[in-house]
């Protein structure tokens, strides 16, 4: 999309995208956030949409905004789901700042990676986990067989290795440029 095309899309949607998103998150800033972002997503990663007209615009934008509801909510849900964690430790436990931040950082490019993942490989692998289900129980639990389990598992692992793989690259990049 050149951006021509995209300058008109944001002025003639952007208010009303903003105003939907408002509605449907109850919180004008992160509405605000969400429809910077969903114009963003557009000039980053550029698309040729042909609009007819107006509402298939509106169409189009609210499926990509719709997307980034999902994320929100979903980081949401992950750190909330942590800070339960953590306010239930003894504080004799307590992590600093910096290692419940980085710990958040991490379950929410695993949650990312689980969103990836086919709908039962990401279940299975919570199941079998963090649930600690043998395969057995999983493959009862999801209607498919042991061996598609071990399959799910391992395929989540392989993508748990990667994003590791990446922040040990990231890590070695960032003390040698120091």
């Amino acid at each position: 999309m050149s951006t021509k095309p995209l300058d008109h899309l944001y002025s003639e949607h952007h208010p009303w995208l903003r105003q939907w998103l408002s509605r449907r998150l109850g919180c004008s800033a992160d509405a605000a956030d969400l429809a910077h972002d969903a114009f963003l997503r557009l000039l980053l990663k550029p698309v040729q949409p042909v609009f007819d007209n107006a509402l298939a615009a509106r169409g189009y934008l609210r499926k990509v905004a719709n997307g980034l509801c999902i994320n929100l909510w979903q980081r949401r849900e992950i750190e909330q789901a942590w800070l339960d964690a953590l306010a239930a430790q003894p504080e004799r436990f307590a992590d600093s700042a910096e290692h419940c931040a980085a710990v958040l950082q991490a379950l929410q490019e695993v949650g990312q990676m689980l969103i990836g993942l086919p709908g039962k490989g990401a279940q299975a692998f919570v199941l079998a986990v963090v649930c600690q289900m043998t395969d057995k129980e999983v493959a009862a639990e999801l209607g498919v067989s042991d061996r598609m389990v071990r399959k799910y598992v391992a395929k989540a692992m392989l993508a748990c290795l990667s994003l590791q793989a990446a922040q040990d690259m990231a890590m070695f990049y960032q003390d040698h440029d120091a």
